[in-house]
């Protein structure tokens, strides 16, 4: 068998400014379609990735903001932390688990709190271990976005 993640679907409170804010971030504009009176569709897709993000009116009823820990991986988190605050997006600074554990702190649009076990400390991960190096940020709604840096894949991917 073959699965394949394509489309995530977004809660937001406001199509336009949503739709304005992942252009910014530089996703590309796949359909913006509007079919009916009651119904929108806003495709997206984050650049260089296979899978795509879908929000709308009509689409979903989880309460906007509620999508948290939506992984993009890169393969240069500094760069692409500076290309994003060069678009405009409020992102965090680089961070890494002390103890090498995957990040998992990102709720209601920005860190609160660490899992029992992690200890978050500033800039990349000091070996420069592949899935060690984090950044945050949120779309308007509070849907939370983590960037990962790897750059060697575990064996298997």
């Amino acid at each position: 068998m073959h699965l394949k993640l394509e489309l995530l679907v977004l809660p937001v409170s406001d199509v336009e400014r949503a739709k304005a804010f992942y252009e910014r971030a530089g996703f590309r504009l796949d359909v913006d379609a509007s079919p009916i009176e009651d119904w929108r569709a806003v495709h997206l897709t984050p650049p260089g990735s296979e899978a795509s993000i879908i929000f709308g009116k009509g689409l979903t009823s989880a309460e906007p903001g509620s999508a948290q820990g939506l992984y993009l991986i890169v393969s240069d988190i500094e760069a692409a932390r500076e290309e994003l605050l060069g678009r405009g997006i409020d992102v965090s600074e680089v961070f890494h688990d002390a103890r090498g554990l995957l990040f998992h702190g990102h709720t209601g649009g920005t860190v609160t709190h660490d899992l029992p076990g992690q200890e978050r400390l500033a800039g990349r991960h000091p070996d420069g271990a592949s899935y060690g190096s984090y950044a945050t940020f949120s779309d308007p709604d509070g849907n939370g976005w983590v960037l990962q840096e790897i750059t060697e894949r575990l064996p298997g991917r």
